[in-house]
């Protein structure tokens, strides 16, 4: 008997049903082609990272402060900054030619393979750039094992189910939303109070073995692989339900070559997000490296750019984009590895998620969501969130204050509720932003793969020194410091979902019979683009709250004493240990709108397929 393999072992022959001319031929040629390929990706390598050098040279000057000032201040804090002090500063650095002259002479020492002296220490960068570099990498290792393995647990209940052909009822995905959501600052420090303090299983702090790398690995890992895991959750009851899958089971294969094939069709359209998820936390894990004291290149770069060291933020940034290059080629690699010749043969069908209803307790979680939310809007308002009583200093939840007060004696509910506002507010309209501009990169990805890849390694603290360079501190520059970077996990699942696309044989049925490049986009790529993206932007929902108050915590965002949700969190970091309740409220808020988001989005899913069924069986009556 015939059995149905995997579509990635198809070729072009079992798919071609339909003669195609030459001109037809080109332009399903066209479509099909590869990502992120070719001289002109290159190119786009090499301009994106040189703009990035170019504007990192720029950020003493655009912050509006003298750089020599800066540098004398860091160097000695009790110096005397006196005109002839100044004067020195700037001969001894060579701040009067320009900042063109100097990034040009530090390019030419850079082909002698000499990455300048730091203006702070006057030290090598070079030594200190290495041993960083290596602290960070073993370190993304260790959270890169622990996403794969959270990855494993969130969607373990799909693949046993679907390997089986018993999966009947679609997920609401609330599980990793929550662990998504948990800010990783906040997770770190429960675990090194936990397991560092308390139990004394790990070291808390510092960096002298494999021992240490567990923690961070931890509170870095874990969100990270909630976020993956969401995504593959998602997309793996589509493939249990192709049919080769339902050939193989009828046949009687082990469930277990049904789980191989299913992960190896739905994994290359999740595996982009690890380039901006894993891959960046090479340099945006500041906030865990300080918590453990980890001397990584996330605190490097951050203390070279507050410090205005040049010749270290110009090592550590050039690092970071080489990193991001070479990742996002292996990335892709592996991705067409994966998927086989039907990617460039036309012959991948596109993954039709099955018509499951949704969990019956999903419409109630999502109403008990936003009656939480809501409740706590309006009790807030109704206080007072400015009013300080330094002999209320870090009260305990009571009658008199629901959630307790902080560290000045303010009514923790009041802020809350007063910020509930502005952070969803500015948290929606810069993910709206971020996925507007990350489609429309990712439909073009052969020119904008090299971008994608230098922005996804790029923290987010650099940005916002960046664009606060120019704004000034705001909230508006912190929001523009976001969408900066955070457009690049959205152009990356689009171009890898487009790719795949466009090398599904209806599409090339489609061109070949005389379709426009609208039509085709409007009908076929759009429908199996937009809910993927969607998903992925609820459950990135609370990490631009999290950036967001980053940029606040240095400065460069919402400024004190504003009670917007990120701020109070970074606010009171520092008595999480003597006062959890200060950092328990804003993080159950973040979790509880992390939840909302992606069962409402199930809620609102469930209804339109219900109507499609509803008008689907009117039409065939």
């Amino acid at each position: 008997m015939r059995v149905d393999v995997p579509t990635s072992r198809v070729t072009a022959r079992t798919a071609a049903r339909v003669p195609l001319r030459a001109p037809a031929r080109r332009r399903a040629s066209v479509w099909r082609a590869g990502i992120g390929t070719g001289a002109g990706a290159l190119a786009g390598r090499v301009a994106a990272g040189a703009g990035l050098l170019v504007a990192v040279a720029l950020l003493p000057w655009l912050s509006r402060t003298d750089p020599a000032l800066t540098v004398l201040r860091t160097r000695s804090a009790e110096q005397n900054p006196t005109p002839e002090a100044l004067a020195a500063v700037r001969e001894q650095l060579g701040l009067d030619d320009g900042p063109l002259t100097l990034l040009g002479r530090w390019c030419g020492g850079l082909l002698r393979g000499d990455a300048g002296t730091s203006w702070v220490s006057g030290e090598p960068v070079l030594p200190d750039l290495v041993s960083a570099l290596g602290v960070s990498l073993t370190l993304v290792a260790g959270a890169l094992a622990v996403t794969v393995v959270v990855a494993a647990l969130v969607c373990a209940r799909t693949v046993f189910l679907g390997s089986r052909r018993r999966l009947h009822r679609a997920r609401a995905g609330t599980g990793a939303a929550v662990l998504a959501a948990l800010p990783k600052f906040l997770l770190a420090s429960v675990l090194a109070t936990v397991f560092g303090v308390w139990l004394g299983w790990f070291p808390s702090s510092g960096w002298a073995g494999p021992a240490s790398m567990v923690l961070p690995a931890l509170a870095l890992g874990v969100p990270s692989g909630a976020m993956i895991g969401g995504l593959l959750d998602q997309a793996l009851p589509a493939a249990f339900h192709e049919p080769w899958a339902r050939t193989w089971y009828a046949v009687g294969f082990p469930p277990g070559h049904a789980v191989r094939h299913a992960l190896r069709r739905t994994v290359p359209g999740v595996l982009p997000q690890l380039l901006p998820t894993v891959v960046a936390l090479v340099g945006g894990a500041v906030s865990v490296e300080m918590i453990f004291n980890v001397p990584g290149v996330g605190r490097l770069v951050l203390g070279a750019a507050l410090a205005q060291d040049l010749p270290v933020l110009q090592a550590g940034t050039l690092t970071l984009v080489l990193l991001g290059a070479a990742a996002g080629l292996g990335l892709r690699a592996l991705r067409r590895r994966m998927l086989g010749p039907a990617l460039r043969e036309g012959a991948l069908p596109t993954l039709h998620r099955p018509p499951m209803p949704a969990p019956a307790a999903l419409r109630y979680l999502a109403a008990a969501c936003a009656l939480v939310l809501v409740t706590l809007c309006v009790a807030g308002l109704l206080r007072d969130p400015l009013h300080v009583d330094t002999a209320a200093r870090l009260l305990p939840p009571s009658p008199e204050h629901p959630l307790g007060t902080d560290s000045l004696g303010r009514d923790l509910l009041a802020r809350l509720g007063h910020g509930a506002l502005r952070t969803t507010g500015v948290a929606l309209g810069v993910t709206a932003v971020s996925v507007l501009v990350g489609v429309l990169l990712g439909m073009v990805a052969k020119a904008s793969a090299g971008l994608t890849e230098v922005v996804s390694t790029l923290p987010a603290v650099l940005a916002g020194l960046l664009v606060t360079g120019l704004t000034g501190p705001s909230v508006l520059g912190a929001a523009l410091a976001v969408c900066v970077v955070g457009w690049s996990p959205y152009a990356a699942q689009t171009a890898a979902l487009l790719q795949q696309e466009r090398a599904a044989g209806h599409v090339t049925a489609s061109v070949a019979l005389g379709a426009g490049r609208v039509h085709v986009l409007r009908r076929h790529l759009l429908p199996a683009l937009v809910p993927p993206v969607l998903r992925n932007a609820l459950l990135r929902l609370p990490t631009a709250v999290l950036v967001l108050a980053s940029l606040g915590f240095l400065g460069l965002g919402a400024q004190a004493p504003s009670p917007e949700w990120g701020r109070l969190l970074s606010e009171n970091q520092a008595y999480a240990e003597l006062a959890p309740w200060t950092v328990l409220g804003p993080a159950a808020a973040l979790v509880v709108l992390a939840v909302l988001a992606v069962s409402g989005a199930g809620v609102a899913r469930g209804g339109v397929r219900g109507r499609e069924r509803v008008r689907r069986a009117r039409s065939g009556r």
